[in-house]
């Protein structure tokens, strides 16, 4: 059912103010402030309307109402005008990126940091790793008739460990030769050497266990070299949540940290999310429903990609946040060179225009019924 233009001008007002105040909404109030043309009992009777559309809470301890994901997702899909940032804002990123120009991951985590500290969220980035890690050994271990799990071990004791679904059968001799055969391949070599060569073709001698196996085993393995072993994450502000309302339950505080204690898990789902800005609410976070994630990819040199974003509860400045990380993505995206893969920037926001806000947020997920 679509809502009338009044219905949306009161929900985007009770949106304002819950986001503002942190409280429950009443008709009374919002009458007062925001001058609809309408009285409080007119107010009150549309937002009855709304609650039972879905797109309000009522909190039993209060006679006001507060925003659901479900209006969240449709201020942040219809709602939502874009916000530009201040001339401050502006130079204060700008100034900061330059402060690490030469060192590509210094400034990566350097516009971690200023996201945390500008929008006062959890954030973190995620950059391609620069490490000489190389593989130690490679193993396949039996789940189930159609699951494995993949282990890669670095030789710095990195272990990374991922499930394989399979569509084919297979039988603990070909798993065993597989895993020998890859570790006689790769054993030694660097992440970005193995990622770089013929991976199918001197994948080993045996030709009925590989033709078997392949058309999982050997994709997966390098999509888990690509996105995990090859990943640094950075976070912080972690701390900021303690200082919001939603977050003054230990309970709440301690669940919410425990899902930055699972970094390769939270690499792999921040990895698996589209490119652009991408703004999930909610329910639509499978581990995070009392959370609203917000990322966004840059693109350095037109090769490299990594994703930065943040990570607060769904009451939040959904405006300023996608604004903020617009104009720090697009200026990463623009300004950094790269020079014969060192990894040094040799070029870093030197006469960076705003650049386009590309990106728009992921509206095949969570969109209202």
């Amino acid at each position: 059912m679509d809502l009338t233009e009044r219905q949306l001008q009161i929900l985007e007002a009770i949106i304002n103010d819950y986001v503002e105040n942190a409280e429950p909404v009443g008709s009374r109030s919002i009458a007062k402030k925001y001058n609809l043309g309408v009285s409080p009992a007119t107010i009150r009777n549309e937002m009855s309307d709304l609650e039972e559309m879905g797109y309000l809470t009522h909190p039993h301890t209060s006679a006001g109402r507060v925003p659901s994901d479900k209006a969240y997702r449709l201020y942040v899909n219809t709602l939502m005008k874009k916000k530009n940032l201040s001339a401050r804002e502006k130079k204060l990123i700008s100034d900061r990126l330059a402060e690490s120009r030469n060192e590509f991951d210094a400034t990566i985590r350097h516009a971690a940091q200023l996201l945390s500290e500008i929008t006062q969220l959890a954030s973190f980035a995620m950059t391609p790793a620069t490490n000489e890690e190389t593989i130690s050994f490679i193993r396949l271990l039996p789940v189930d008739e159609r699951t494995l799990i993949l282990m890669i071990v670095g030789d710095t004791g990195n272990v990374t460990n991922t499930t394989l679904r399979l569509t084919v059968p297979y039988t603990q001799e070909a798993l065993d030769l597989l895993s020998k055969n890859m570790t006689v391949t790769y054993k030694g070599r660097t992440l970005d050497d193995v990622l770089k060569s013929e991976i199918i073709r001197e994948a080993g001698s045996d030709i009925e266990a590989m033709s078997s196996l392949q058309g999982t085993v050997m994709p997966s393995f390098i999509r888990t070299l690509e996105e995990m072993l090859n990943v640094n994450l950075y976070m912080e502000g972690m701390t900021n949540i303690f200082n919001l309302p939603e977050f003054a339950s230990i309970d709440r505080a301690r669940a919410f940290l425990e899902i930055f204690t699972r970094k390769d898990e939270f690499a792999r789902k921040m990895l698996e999310r589209a490119d652009g800005v991408v703004v999930t609410i909610g329910d639509e976070n499978d581990s995070m429903k009392d959370c609203t994630l917000i990322t966004a990819t840059y693109h350095v040199d037109g090769r490299l990609v990594g994703k930065i974003g943040v990570i607060g509860p769904t009451r939040m400045r959904y405006d300023e946040v996608t604004a903020i990380i617009e104009y720090l993505t697009s200026n990463l995206s623009e300004c950094f060179r790269i020079t014969n893969g060192s990894g040094a920037c040799v070029q870093l926001c030197e006469g960076t225009s705003d650049g386009p806000h590309g990106g728009d947020e992921d509206e095949s997920e969570g969109d209202e019924e």
